[in-house]
């Protein structure tokens, strides 16, 4: 049934996937430059803090977008699946190991243009590197239940 506890955690890692995609997720000011650099899920950009024009822009991030977009294609298609708790942990397992490679990529991302950037100084995560692991949370607690739904349904076939 659509109305499952893990339905609603699924629905959550997408809203937190979402706001991965919405809103930055790594940020550093060089005091020296007066520049601003920020990461989000789809460019990596270089700001000039007095006049705001952006100095340097990059596009290799884009996997992190892209990685969002499949976790949350796959936690949509988990929703939707609900009658086959099997392949709903295995695109639940999928979705945790798309998610961690994306925690990994962002931490590689941060660390080569803070090194780049200013390397005296460290920069800081925001709201959308921290969603990710409230998704990650919410896949995991989602699992919990659908084997919990499965041990049921098998303790209800062993007394027949």
């Amino acid at each position: 049934m659509i109305q499952r506890i893990q339905t609603i955690f699924l629905f959550l890692l997408v809203v937190a996937m979402v706001l991965v995609m919405l809103f930055p997720i790594w940020q550093q000011v060089d005091p020296g430059q007066v520049q601003l650099m920020t990461l989000t899920a789809w460019s990596l950009n270089t700001v000039d803090i007095a006049s705001g024009e952006i100095v340097n822009s990059e596009s290799k991030v884009l996997v992190i977008g892209i990685l969002a977009l499949i976790s949350i294609g796959l936690a949509s298609f988990s929703i939707v699946s609900y009658k086959n708790r099997g392949k709903q942990m295995m695109l639940n397992m999928f979705n945790s190991l798309a998610m961690v490679v994306n925690v990994g990529l962002i931490v590689w991302f941060t660390h080569s243009a803070n090194a780049e950037f200013n390397p005296q100084a460290n920069g800081a995560f925001v709201l959308g590197f921290w969603a990710i692991f409230a998704a990650l949370v919410m896949n995991m607690l989602a699992n919990r239940f659908i084997r919990k739904d499965e041990k049921l349904v098998r303790s209800v076939d062993r007394i027949r």
